[in-house]
């Protein structure tokens, strides 16, 4: 069984099932450069049997922390089907012709939100960042906007892959696949 067939395979079943969600939301975990865990929610760009690719700005503290130590989670959880895939790795950042085309990819109010914020940063204006953003998107300068360079993409390259599916009986279905010398190992792990 490859991991990366299995990933498809519930990803599809997942945006067949509910449309109303998107089923590459997922939880990226970093080691904070406080010492303190950080999470939030991305959206999964693409993925490949290379790995997992995120985006966004690299300067905000999500992207910090993956320069730091590059060591990550990605954890999806699809409600229709019942699943959760928690993926652990190393992420790398892309080259910058691939953020290219994922950032032209973006629709114009995102690509507008990303060269025009800095992603975490104190709001000394409240109310002026919006304003000057719909005032760009009106404009004709919209029309043609190029990536940033502070904005990239990193490719989670896992080495830990879990697969479960969720019981009612609270037995749940547990696959582990653990990369070792360029091999998956599956493991099945009790409930």
């Amino acid at each position: 069984m490859d991991p990366y067939e299995l990933f498809a395979s519930w990803y599809k079943e997942e945006l067949e099932s509910n449309r109303s969600v998107i089923p590459s939301a997922c939880c990226l975990s970093t080691n904070g450069l406080d010492g303190f865990p950080n999470a939030r929610f991305v959206s999964l760009k693409s993925f490949s049997e290379n790995g997992f690719i995120i985006t966004g700005p690299t300067v905000s503290r999500k992207g910090m922390e993956l320069d730091a130590s590059g060591k990550t989670a990605l954890t999806f959880w699809w409600t229709e089907t019942q699943k959760q895939v928690r993926i652990q790795g190393i992420a790398d950042m892309i080259p910058d012709d691939v953020a290219k085309q994922f950032f032209a990819e973006r629709d114009r109010a995102s690509q507008l939100v990303s060269i025009m914020s800095q992603q975490g940063k104190e709001d000394m204006e409240p109310g002026k960042l919006l304003k000057d953003f719909e005032e760009a998107l009106n404009s004709d300068a919209a029309l043609s906007l190029e990536k940033p360079s502070n904005w990239g993409g990193y490719l989670v390259k896992p080495i830990r892959i879990e697969f479960m599916q969720f019981r009612e009986n609270r037995f749940h279905e547990r696959w582990l696949f653990l990369k070792a010398d360029e091999e998956w190992k599956l493991l099945q792990l009790q409930p």
